[in-house]
């Protein structure tokens, strides 16, 4: 009996790791918090983020991201990379510029209603725009700026709720 227990407890040890590995490295679930990201992803929709892509490469524009929001790192956002370092990034006339090039951006809600002066995205980091720009925090507010790689939690990757959306999610840009 003595024997039966401990084997038992190895193994549920041997589970509580293993989940730990998988969470911290390879893939935990979240759910969306607001609007910042509609029409893509909706309020409590649940997602797969998978973070094994960024160990292999750095973020790229379209990339669906999610972050640690830099005033509480505890809070983590849903964004997507609209640039990342050494492009330069404005916003003129309800138009995103990246590099001088105007992006075409089908996914979004609304046109960017406010202009942003432009600006150089520093080396090692990213500036990410909710799809629903005029009701997003991120990049443009001082509270988000730039987003450090280590502030990259990883890549949403798959819808799981609601059901009837499952499925991946669009990441690429024009």
């Amino acid at each position: 009996m003595a024997k039966e227990l401990v084997e038992l407890a190895k193994s549920i040890l041997l589970a509580i790791i293993a989940a730990f590995l998988i969470i911290t490295f390879v893939f935990e679930t979240v759910s969306v918090d607001g609007l910042s990201m509609y029409p893509t992803l909706n309020n409590k929709d649940r997602l797969i983020v998978e973070k094994v892509t960024y160990y292999f490469r750095k973020p790229k524009p379209g990339d669906i991201v999610v972050i640690k929001y830099p005033a509480n790192p505890k809070e983590k956002f849903i964004k997507r990379v609209v640039a990342v370092g050494g492009d330069k990034i404005k916003i003129l006339d309800n138009k995103v510029y990246v590099n001088d090039k105007e992006l075409k951006e089908d996914y979004i809600n609304e046109e960017t209603m406010q202009d942003f002066y432009e600006v150089t995205i520093p080396e090692n980091t990213i500036f990410v725009m909710g799809d629903n720009r005029n009701n997003s925090l991120d990049s443009r507010s001082q509270r988000v700026g730039f987003v450090k790689y280590n502030m990259v939690v990883g890549k949403a990757a798959l819808r799981l709720y609601p059901f009837n959306k499952f499925g991946t999610l669009k990441q690429q840009m024009d």
